[in-house]
């Protein structure tokens, strides 16, 4: 296979694609697994090996995201460490670029700075509900939809794929998903209106794009999550605005 990588030093470089040729790449080998390999290679051959981020590698923690062949995630839908090479032919040329946007500057090759997602988190990802000994599973009734929705909104792991694929580079549907898992709660209520506003403000503060509803962000999510969670997200944010909640400092 012929790999063209994209190769930056550092943020305030340029950056290039520049082709590696590998040989016996092992169909069961994930995609990570493959650039391990190529990086061995390298460093024998006494060259810098690609940067790219990853951790758990069993498609939980989200760090492993790349843009393969134009595809946030690659053609599975499934994070980059979860693809295996047989979902490729002998032979193929791939294109490997870090997640492209405003708020995902590069640091090195195919590293991005993610903490954007970060802060978006910590302006409102939270909840005043007292801590402490676990109330009895039917102390607060929660409607089943309710609850499943939650759930769904839950499973977000905050690869980033969703802003990587859309031609805006929006940030909306991680942000939805972060304000609905609380927001459809019980627990979550108190600050409800106020989280909506501070966590849309800081996604705009962060340089993310704007949401045109394409669809992209939805269709190469690895968790599948709906884009009923951004209608679910604008809802709750017009809400706010009408009721002139003032987001809480």
């Amino acid at each position: 296979m012929t790999l063209k990588i994209w190769r930056q030093v550092s943020p305030v470089k340029k950056g290039k694609m520049v082709s590696y040729h590998v040989t016996d790449v092992s169909p069961d080998m994930s995609f990570l697994e493959m650039l391990d390999v190529l990086n061995e290679k390298l460093i024998l051959d006494g060259d810098d090996p690609i940067a790219f981020d990853h951790d758990c590698r069993e498609g939980i923690c989200g760090s492993c995201g790349l843009m393969i062949d134009g595809v946030a995630h690659g053609p599975e839908q499934a994070t980059v460490c979860q693809l295996h090479m047989r979902s490729f032919k002998d032979g193929d040329v791939i294109d490997i670029e870090p997640w492209r946007s405003g708020g995902f500057p590069v640091v090195k090759d195919l590293v991005v700075d993610r903490s954007a997602f970060d802060r978006i988190i910590s302006a409102g990802g939270f909840i005043s509900a007292p801590t402490g000994t676990a109330p009895e599973a039917h102390a607060t009734p929660v409607p089943k939809k309710d609850s499943d929705a939650a759930f769904d909104a839950a499973t977000c792991i905050g690869c980033g794929a969703c802003v990587a694929a859309c031609p805006n580079g929006s940030a909306m549907l991680f942000t939805a998903a972060k304000v609905s898992h609380l927001g459809l709660l019980p627990q979550g209520q108190p600050e409800r209106d106020a989280r909506v506003l501070r966590m849309v403000g800081q996604q705009d503060a962060e340089d993310f794009g704007g949401c045109t509803n394409i669809g992209e962000c939805s269709a190469v999510c690895p968790k599948g999550i709906s884009m009923e969670t951004i209608s679910r997200l604008n809802h709750d944010l017009l809400g706010a605005l009408r009721a002139g909640a003032v987001p809480a400092s």
